[in-house]
């Protein structure tokens, strides 16, 4: 976060939900991924939406019809806009994230340290990817930092895990 995001505390999302009818079914260590990207996100985030002026924000994300919708009201429930992404653009990232995430999670009980680090590594590179075409792709309309672009990633992501 920078200095001048840091002044601005009323450009925070401090309740997050997802739609359950648009999020895949989930094992176990899928939902603790949800779970945790949720917590981590409302600890510390910067998010602006273009023209909302301050916050602090609510933020209901669902997937219609193969769009993103990033429902967006400010705390309290007052409705301020929707952003609707294509998911197109991030089908070959998630599904690529995801065979490394198996990957991972494969090696953590079978393999050695050095190449769970490796595939490790490679999963963090594509989960930075996927963040920085979401922040790409929204730049016009929502206004975020690194961290808050990959937890955002992780939840949009958890749409199509299975």
């Amino acid at each position: 976060m920078t200095d001048e995001q840091d002044n601005q505390p009323g450009y925070r999302i401090v309740k997050i939900e997802l739609d359950e009818r648009s999020l895949a079914p989930a094992t176990a260590d899928i939902e603790h991924e949800r779970k945790i990207a949720i917590y981590d996100l409302l600890e510390e985030n910067y998010f602006k939406p273009s023209g909302a002026g301050e916050g602090p924000f609510e933020l209901y994300l669902s997937n219609v019809e193969r769009r993103l919708v990033f429902d967006v009201r400010r705390a309290g429930g007052e409705a301020l806009g929707q952003v609707h992404l294509s998911m197109t653009p991030f089908r070959k990232i998630i599904k690529d994230y995801f065979m490394l995430c198996e990957s991972y999670y494969d090696a953590i009980r079978n393999a050695a340290p050095a190449q769970i680090e490796t595939i490790d590594m490679a999963r963090r590179s594509m989960h930075n990817e996927g963040s920085d075409i979401l922040r790409e792709r929204l730049k016009d309309k929502i206004e975020f930092n690194e961290n808050t672009a990959r937890r955002l990633f992780t939840l949009i992501c958890s749409f199509h895990m299975r």
